[in-house]
């Protein structure tokens, strides 16, 4: 199976990428982030047109989730949003089955600034991800949780830690929360488990000073993998020409493959 994840920051502005991206890469399940559609908006009748189907989380101006399978998969028993989520109107979780391994794509909340009210709202919503990824666990189904997390796992994960410190995304509250959700769904960082050593690689680019073309990143893309899925993986990697061309998201996909 291949599996991909993408925050594509506009599925109006993207969709001609992420068309692009269907046919070129032939994913079996595709996690989109950030679709930034209102329901009735969201570009059904297109995708459906290239082949798949989608269960998505859609809540207008931001956020928005998705999940889109080939048609001869489908997505079953989707379920929208967290138990715990403070603002669940926000279309941050989707979740559906997707030929027997149940898939979740996440946009988790950014947190602006630590200590602000919206960073505690990003803790709670880690926390609630935790919650979800255990009570998964527990129905014994592959499981795969996918999405931006806006949190660096490690350092290794920043392309300057100097930079970013007292900044969100790198903090140890956040990264603890991260790992819990690991944890407690018995998942792992599928990237790290194909590529173990700590080598710089990035999914998501700043738009403003050049910071692509000066390999100034960091790695929040993530796909947490249950064991069945870690432990078959051939390949983990990262699309990193989408971020060029036209109309580029910040963010490129994020592929693997068992």
């Amino acid at each position: 199976m291949r599996l991909v994840t993408w925050n594509v920051n506009s599925l109006k502005a993207r969709l001609p990428r992420v068309l692009e991206f269907l046919a070129q890469h032939e994913p079996d399940v595709l996690c989109l982030q950030e679709t930034k559609c209102a329901p009735e908006a969201f570009p059904v009748d297109e995708l459906r047109a290239a082949g798949y189907e989608a269960a998505h989380h859609s809540g207008g101006r931001w956020a928005g989730v998705a999940v889109l399978a080939r048609a001869e998969l489908g997505v079953a028993d989707a379920r929208a949003g967290l138990d715990g989520e403070v603002q669940a109107d926000q279309a941050r979780w989707i979740e559906a089955t997707v030929a027997g391994v149940r898939v979740a794509s996440v946009y988790v909340v950014n947190g602006q600034e630590v200590g602000s009210p919206v960073f505690d709202e990003k803790l709670r919503f880690l926390e609630a991800m935790a919650a979800r990824a255990a009570a998964l666990r527990d129905t014994g189904a592959e499981v795969v949780i996918a999405g931006d997390m806006n949190v660096c796992p490690t350092d290794a994960d920043v392309y300057d830690p100097a930079a970013f410190a007292g900044a969100t995304h790198v903090t140890e509250a956040e990264r603890r929360a991260l790992a819990e959700v690991a944890r407690a769904g018995g998942l792992s960082d599928a990237y790290r488990a194909v590529h173990p050593e700590p080598e710089q690689q990035f999914t998501w680019w700043d738009y403003r000073a050049g910071h692509f073309h000066k390999g100034l990143g960091l790695r929040i893309d993530l796909i947490l993998a249950s064991a069945g899925i870690a432990g078959a993986l051939t390949s983990v990697h990262i699309e990193r020409d989408y971020r060029k061309g036209t109309k580029p998201s910040d963010h490129v996909p994020l592929v693997a493959d068992w």
